[in-house]
């Protein structure tokens, strides 16, 4: 598999957290020369840049850097780059450098995912706002005559699924619930305070049956991993994750077939979950297309919390997820995944140190998910 022919071989991460009002350039560049360190590389080594969702912006925000901003930065001369926001889920920019890095075409490419959301609104509006004062363009004529913003879709697939399978809210409120414990002990994470699961169903109702608490959190921020050649000398091969399988589908369970038939792992064999939570129920969603259980079952898999915490059966969302850690995209959860692996998740490590992760970003319409295992690399 052309997976194995790369490997993430550095992270880093800015500053991040509400309202920072920083310059999002700035934000980039910290994280991208952190990455660029970890993997014991230079800025000269670079030359493949990868990014979701590139310069163009759909909401306030949303963006804060495309491939040509970072390549004038940092003084880059890419042989290769990528970006845009048709990709298949935000993940897909580290799908993309994979095949780029593990096909030979370029040694070293850094993906990046800048936000500056929680400061532009404060300018510019929220999302909701500035959605329902668009011209209507694809899902959002069939909302607009009606008013709802952003959270819509999410409390409908929420009221779907309960429908369905016969989940209720207390259920899958301990995704929130277990998310904000965990974030507890994330010094990055943008809500901290302790949260009760009567905390949650109290909570302000967005879009019936999704609550407050079921909606992640606008950040500003940047993280930045570098993939490379598997067989490069030149990265520190000690703390190098492998990428043992890939997807990018049109679909959550498209996308977890996809990922499982190019590896010999099975979803038995993952030590923790990193799964995309844009909404609560998003993660309840994944954690049957990922078929890390069965179909209708993730709400009583999750019930109690027990399951899925730190010390449970599958920790999910260890850094507090987008619910508590704050909106990254994917890349929030594959930057905990790399720290977890390599076992520096510090008071929020998984005591049972796992060696498999699984990470996923996107929802029904773009999907895409990553199986990465730490150590192999350094063989």
């Amino acid at each position: 598999m052309i997976e194995h022919k790369a490997v993430i071989s550095g992270i880093g991460a800015s500053d991040i957290g509400r309202r920072l009002q920083r310059d999002p350039w700035d934000l980039t560049v910290d994280a991208a020369l952190a990455a660029i360190a970890d993997a014991g590389l230079s800025v000269e080594d670079i030359d493949g840049i990868s990014t979701y969702p590139g310069a163009i912006g759909s909401t306030p925000g949303i963006t804060g850097a495309g491939t040509e901003d970072v390549r004038t930065l940092l003084g880059l001369k890419p042989r290769w780059h990528s970006g845009g926001m048709e990709m298949a889920g935000q993940l897909g920019s580290v799908v993309n450098a994979t095949l780029a890095a593990g096909s030979g075409l370029v040694n070293h490419v850094l993906c990046f995912r800048t936000v500056w959301e929680s400061s532009a609104q404060l300018s510019i509006g929220s999302r909701s706002s500035v959605m329902a004062s668009a011209l209507p363009r694809e899902g959002l004529q069939w909302m607009k005559p009606y008013g709802p913003g952003y959270p819509t879709h999410g409390g409908l697939a929420m009221q779907r699924y309960m429908a369905e399978s016969g989940a209720t809210r207390e259920q899958i409120g301990q995704i929130a619930v277990v998310a904000r414990a965990n974030a507890a002990l994330n010094p990055l994470a943008a809500y901290r305070d302790p949260m009760s699961l009567d905390d949650y169903l109290e909570a302000k109702m967005i879009s019936d049956p999704l609550c407050l608490y079921d909606c992640d959190v606008p950040i500003d921020g940047s993280i930045a991993v570098i993939v490379s050649r598997a067989d490069s000398s030149a990265i520190h091969r000690d703390q190098a994750i492998t990428i043992q399988a890939m997807a990018a589908a049109s679909g959550l369970e498209e996308c977890g077939e996809m990922m499982w038939a190019r590896t010999d792992l099975k979803p038995s064999d993952v030590d923790m979950a990193q799964l995309y939570d844009g909404f609560s129920i998003l993660a309840i969603k994944w954690l049957e297309g990922l078929r890390l259980c069965g179909t209708n079952e993730a709400a009583s898999f999750v019930e109690g919390g027990t399951r899925i915490a730190r010390d449970g059966q599958l920790p999910l969302n260890t850094n507090g997820g987008q619910l508590s850690g704050g909106r990254m995209h994917g890349f929030g959860g594959l930057y905990e995944a790399c720290l977890q692996l390599r076992g520096l998740g510090g008071d929020r490590q998984i005591p049972s140190n796992p060696q498999v992760a699984v990470v996923s970003s996107g929802s029904d319409t773009f999907a895409s998910s990553l199986v990465l295992a730490g150590g192999a690399a350094a063989q």
